[in-house]
């Protein structure tokens, strides 16, 4: 099958790609699940731009720059926050139904979170990425130049090499589709991956079962670079229940006057940042990890049941609601709450057009690293990123052209030496204890000795799952689990050669934080470290 440009991934980065392409190419989606299945849909809180004249691309760029611990590419930065307000305008026309405001300058109600200085989150109510993604997908289904690949997982990427060609280019990729069982090849002279972050990699997270960094590893294995994978955003407030799975209770409760409490009722934010609950999300995270050790408590509590109920029903009905399937009225109760892996900092290192090391190959959204981020993410950044990257890549491919990068088929997967799994429970013991492991040892705080543990581990880990799967028939399972070792050992490699405390890396053995901010880069060639 062979088209212009083929994206991995379904979530807001890779549509806006698709979307901005589609007017004149042929471009594939290919989504491991449902087109819909991704953390984009799961946003709540909204995108952050300068949208109000109270507001300056100035105030957001040192926000981000301050949120990022030194660590953000001022450039990137910059590029970004200019390109805000085109995006958000580029959402709203093709009809986004963003939370009106007719007393607000645009229009549309704007919200504030920890880390911002001024109100700048425009928001469809507390479903902003839903409202968003199920636009966006409905467009895309409906084109005629996008050919939509659901249930197909991606396995590995077609390079040169692979193909015993000189020099060092993507010619598409080899996907898994699951339904079927069989593997087909996709051959496109442009590859984007938009696979989004890899927050399955630890036991509890807010993200889908989607986000097991996919794109990250197999770019790593076609021999891009990878940046500051050891910044692994843990966002402070998951709903703590038995029966809520990955439930995230957004940043936007705390930007409206929600409170956290010890069990006994007892406020402590204060006594850890004097900007108290609006302080970026690895203080809090810290903080709340910090009570919870100390005391032995399993959760901590967010109360925002002081506001009127009108107010809650208005601006956060998917909370309200879910939180009532669970017997919390947050109208009366405060709402049990633990910090859990959130957000992918790093990633594919790409210029400001999603270019990656290897020619042909794009990498957009958390799968990639701009240097917008640094060493944490200012809330409602993400989006923001994947929309005005994602129409940067697009305009790039434009530009370099579409003639075929080789002239012969692609030759197809080869399953000739392998045979159907007959131990799967072997997948799972090992994905179970490869996120345990790294819950444990590269968790929130981190120490030399348990990092040097998580190595040792997940070298044994690599060794069983290579076997695997050089042995047996590919399966989604397989493919997910080959994908998160990569990316674990990656993360683990990142945060033991910074030898220092920055941003949401924090390291008992390390606390200080140096004075000048520098990236981790790791190539498949070399591993610079930053700090010696």
């Amino acid at each position: 099958m062979e088209f212009d440009v083929a994206i991995v991934g379904s979530g807001l980065a890779g549509l806006s790609v698709a979307l901005n392409l589609a007017q004149t190419r042929r471009v594939a989606v290919i989504a491991k699940r449902s087109l819909t299945e991704g953390a984009s849909d799961w946003a709540q809180g909204g995108i952050a731009a300068v949208l109000d004249s109270a507001d300056s691309v100035e105030n957001h760029v040192r926000d981000t720059l301050i949120a990022g611990g030194g660590l953000c590419d001022e450039a990137a930065t910059r590029f970004i926050v200019e390109h805000g307000r085109a995006a958000i305008e580029w959402l709203i026309e093709q009809g986004v139904p963003f939370t009106k405001d007719d007393a607000a300058e645009l229009g549309f109600h704007l919200t504030r979170e920890g880390g911002h200085s001024h109100r700048r989150i425009i928001h469809a109510a507390d479903a902003t990425g839903h409202a968003v993604v199920a636009t966006l997908s409905e467009r895309v289904r409906q084109h005629p130049n996008i050919t939509l690949f659901e249930d197909h997982h991606a396995i590995d990427l077609i390079t040169s090499e692979r193909l015993g060609l000189p020099g060092r280019r993507c010619h598409g990729l080899y996907a898994l589709d699951v339904q079927s069982g069989r593997t087909v090849t996709i051959e496109a002279p442009h590859t984007v991956l938009a696979t989004g972050g890899a927050g399955k990699v630890y036991l509890y997270t807010t993200n889908p079962d989607t986000a097991t960094g996919d794109g990250i590893a197999m770019a790593w294995r076609a021999g891009c670079r990878v940046s500051n994978l050891e910044f692994i955003q843990f966002h402070p407030t998951c709903l703590f229940h038995p029966y809520a799975k990955s439930f995230l209770i957004s940043e936007a409760v705390r930007g409206e006057g929600g409170v956290l409490k010890l069990p006994d009722g007892t406020r402590f934010m204060p006594n850890h940042d004097e900007r108290a609950e609006l302080a970026p999300r690895d203080i809090v995270a810290r903080a709340i990890d910090f009570e919870m050790k100390k005391r032995g408590i399993d959760c901590v509590y967010l109360d925002i049941s002081h506001q009127p109920s009108e107010f809650l029903h208005e601006h956060f009905p998917t909370i309200l609601a879910r939180c009532l399937e669970f017997g919390i009225d947050i109208t009366k109760e405060p709402i049990p709450v633990v910090p859990a892996a959130h957000y992918t900092c790093g990633g594919v290192v790409t210029d400001l057009a999603g270019r990656t090391d290897l020619a042909g190959l794009y990498a957009v959204g958390e799968t990639s690293c701009t240097g917008l981020h640094g060493a944490n993410r200012l809330a409602s950044n993400s989006l923001l990123e994947c929309l005005v990257i994602g129409r940067s890549a697009a305009q790039a491919i434009e530009a370099e052209g579409f003639a075929a990068a080789v002239n012969a088929p692609l030759p197809d997967w080869d399953e000739s030496r392998v045979s159907d799994p007959d131990e799967e429970v072997v997948v799972a013991h090992n994905w179970d204890e490869l996120r345990r492991l790294m819950w444990n040892y590269v968790g929130i705080v981190r120490t030399d000795k348990r990092l040097e543990r998580a190595k040792h581990r997940l070298a044994l880990l690599r060794d069983e799952i290579d076997e695997y799967y050089a042995n047996f028939k590919v399966s989604r399972d397989l493919l997910e689990l080959r994908n998160l070792v990569d990316v674990a050992s990656l993360i683990v490699d990142g945060a033991r050669s910074r030898r220092e405390s920055r941003g949401l890396h924090f390291s008992r053995d390390w606390p200080a934080t140096l004075p000048k901010a520098l990236p981790t880069v790791l190539s498949p060639e070399y591993v610079r470290r930053p700090n010696t």
